[in-house]
């Protein structure tokens, strides 16, 4: 299934790569919905990250990539959110398997971690890579167990 369109959001570690990722995005061929920030000020919260996984949600974006320094804080706030499997991948190997086997639908990565060509590989691959479904299904049937009984 090709994704089209998807939410991202940063703090302000994370800005110039959101920026850097949302024209690579756009180039080529995906609509992107920016959540915020909107310059390299620091953060007192992590509003963007809720928006991002309020939009994957409730259908306004497909999937989401959310950046900070170091991207931990941002897949901790993004996996609070019931429904989303934030993945925090700073390289292309965790980004393909995120998808494939855990069926992800937040990417996290830390600016501070990586360069923006990795991190933009890191990116395509994780748009294009699908759940294989199969034997992955019951694993991920209990993750949502969990997140549902606590």
């Amino acid at each position: 299934m090709k994704v089209k369109k998807i939410g991202i959001g940063s703090d302000h570690a994370g800005f110039w790569y959101k920026e850097e990722i949302k024209k690579l995005l756009t180039e080529t061929g995906y609509t992107v919905e920016d959540f915020g920030i909107y310059e390299a000020v620091p953060v007192k919260d992590y509003k963007f990250v809720e928006d991002v996984c309020i939009g994957v949600l409730g259908g306004s974006v497909e999937r989401g990539i959310v950046i900070c320094g170091t991207g931990i804080a941002v897949s901790i706030a993004a996996n609070k959110v019931k429904g989303i499997r934030a993945a925090l991948c700073n390289d292309i190997f965790t980004a393909k398997k995120s998808r494939e086997h855990n069926q992800s639908n937040v990417l996290a990565f830390g600016a501070r971690v990586i360069g923006t060509d990795v991190a933009k590989e890191i990116v395509k691959v994780w748009l294009e890579t699908d759940f294989e479904g199969g034997r992955h299904i019951p694993r991920n049937n209990f993750i949502t167990y969990l997140e549902n009984k606590y």
